[in-house]
């Protein structure tokens, strides 16, 4: 089965598609990571929003994180993948579509994150390159990448 993208600032999702986004990031980052954090961080009303189904259903997600808001450079955050579609490219297609929104929406610049850093090689692929330490966040290993 094909994936489709939707990417849409906070405004324009749909009470479904933010019911999806906030359940999806629950069962990755609460219940399968085990990590006890304040989700709604007031940083999603800010953000636009890449979604990436499999049919019906939300397998991946990312968040768009203009300048200002979480680190100097606009970022891409919360990315993540369900377990059902993990290793089967979604991560891949997730990543590369929301590097070309970011491209839309803020222009060419350089794009930050904070990755897990098992993670490292994976976002290599896409230009990234790490910048800084090692920092724990919630329990896991963590570097800030920057893609130029």
């Amino acid at each position: 089965m094909q994936y489709t993208t939707i990417s849409k600032a906070f405004d324009q999702l749909s009470v479904n598609q933010l019911y999806d986004i906030l359940r999806l990031r629950s069962e990755v980052f609460v219940v399968e990571q085990n990590c006890v954090f304040l989700d709604a961080d007031n940083k999603d009303q800010h953000c636009h929003h890449v979604m990436l189904y499999k049919g019906d259903e939300l397998v991946a997600y990312a968040r768009l994180v203009p300048a200002g808001v979480s680190y100097t450079e606009i970022s891409i955050g919360r990315i993540i993948t369900s377990q059902s579609v993990r290793g089967k490219g979604a991560g891949k297609i997730l990543v590369q579509a929301s590097i070309d929104e970011c491209e839309k929406i803020f222009g060419a610049q350089p794009i930050r994150i904070g990755a897990q850093a098992y993670a490292i090689k994976f976002y290599e692929l896409f230009g990234f390159v790490t910048d800084g330490d090692h920092y724990d966040e919630d329990g896991i290993d963590h570097v800030e990448m920057i893609r130029a």
